[in-house]
């Protein structure tokens, strides 16, 4: 029961981890301190996606899920929840670079206004 529940907190913790690395920067608008934590969450978003690798939550997740009786999954946290809704047909590695270009682009053009702000104030 624990080990469930200890999963299940971890798959909230990878989803929100995910968020963060893709939105971060938003927070970042309002609070510029926050780059410090979003940019190194950022950058191994992008660098887990441009190499194909599955990320060790993944690892830790199914892990938890054998210990409490459950069936893990062979697959990455995206791959497993996100992209039967997102890609219907799987995972591919031209699919995991637009993931990471969208990690990447959403990023830069929010730093982009961040800096652009932080420039005005000056």
């Amino acid at each position: 029961m624990l080990s469930r529940l200890a999963a299940d907190a971890l798959l909230l913790l990878h989803l929100a981890f995910i968020l963060f690395a893709l939105f971060g920067a938003v927070l970042a608008l309002r609070w510029p301190r926050i780059v410090r934590l979003h940019l190194p969450a950022a950058l191994w978003a992008i660098g887990i996606e441009l190499m194909g690798a599955i990320c060790p939550l993944t690892y830790l997740e199914n892990e938890l899920r054998v210990r409490a009786g459950q069936q893990g999954y062979a697959d990455g946290f995206i791959e497993h929840y996100l992209l039967p809704l997102i890609y219907p047909a799987g995972l591919t590695p031209a699919a995991q670079h637009i993931v990471a270009g969208v990690v990447l682009g959403v990023n830069l053009l929010l730093y982009a206004r961040l800096w652009l702000r932080r420039g005005a104030r000056r």
